[in-house]
């Protein structure tokens, strides 16, 4: 967490960051004269784990290009979408970025602690061992909240980012594993169940069990809410929101 955090902060400093490799793991093309050596590490740098790319893949519908590890939780789930776009994808269609590993191991950048220049195919072990960027990690400031405040955090405010299975209790699941899960270890259980992603919800019935729960999870909770609903106002305001919303789009 720490390194991701001191790597953001390099990110966000640059004056601009260079476009992301284009559709098949491509590089966008580049300047004459090729890249800049000190735009190169943020170039080819995963945008989940904003390091540079370790045994990169790519998605062939959007061409986002990630670390073949990060983007492993998202093909885990029934419907996975890109990352970055959140553009539905097949998951037999991610490839190996080979052109993008050809170029991480022809391209050299100077390391962000000692300078020293470093293929990048070989950045990420460098800056684990480099004593400069240990340093630098070390002096990293503390995240503080921008506007510090003296009033106790609520503890009553319900999860509603991750559910308890309600046929074993298996916990900390989000609603697209919630639904996985049930559907490969749960699909013949005849019990009727409490639904854990409406009783979360403002509107939800703790007390209500669901006859047909794995149908319940199938087409109810195909989209998470928080895509859609605002938990800090009341159903009034919402249908206000959803009805201008409306009107514009029309």
């Amino acid at each position: 967490m720490a390194a991701a955090m001191f790597r953001s902060l390099l990110v966000s400093a640059a004056q601009q960051r260079p476009q992301a490799p284009g559709p098949g793991g491509t590089p966008r093309e580049q300047p004459p004269g090729g890249p800049a050596p000190d735009t190169l590490e943020a170039q080819f740098s995963c945008p989940i784990c904003l390091e540079v790319y370790h045994r990169a893949v790519c998605i062939a519908g959007c061409g986002h290009t990630f670390c073949g590890e990060c983007l492993q939780p998202c093909l885990q789930v029934p419907s996975p979408l890109c990352p970055l776009c959140r553009m539905p994808f097949d998951p037999k269609k991610v490839e190996k970025a080979s052109n993008v590993e050809k170029q991480l191991s022809s391209y050299k950048a100077p390391c962000r602690g000692c300078s020293k220049k470093v293929t990048l195919a070989k950045m990420r072990s460098h800056v684990s061992s480099c004593a400069k960027v240990q340093e630098q990690m070390a002096n990293c400031p503390k995240f503080v909240p921008v506007v510090p405040t003296s009033q106790p955090i609520p503890s009553n405010i319900p999860n509603r980012s991750t559910f308890v299975c309600p046929y074993c209790g298996a916990r900390n699941l989000d609603q697209q594993e919630l639904v996985k899960h049930c559907m490969e270890n749960h699909r013949n259980d005849p019990n009727k169940v409490v639904c854990p992603v409406c009783s979360a919800m403002p509107w939800g019935d703790p007390s209500y069990k669901s006859a047909n729960f794995l149908q319940h999870l199938l087409h109810r909770h195909k989209f998470s809410y928080d895509t859609f609903v605002d938990y800090n106002i009341d159903e009034e305001a919402a249908l206000q929101a959803a009805l201008a919303l409306s009107l514009s789009e029309n």
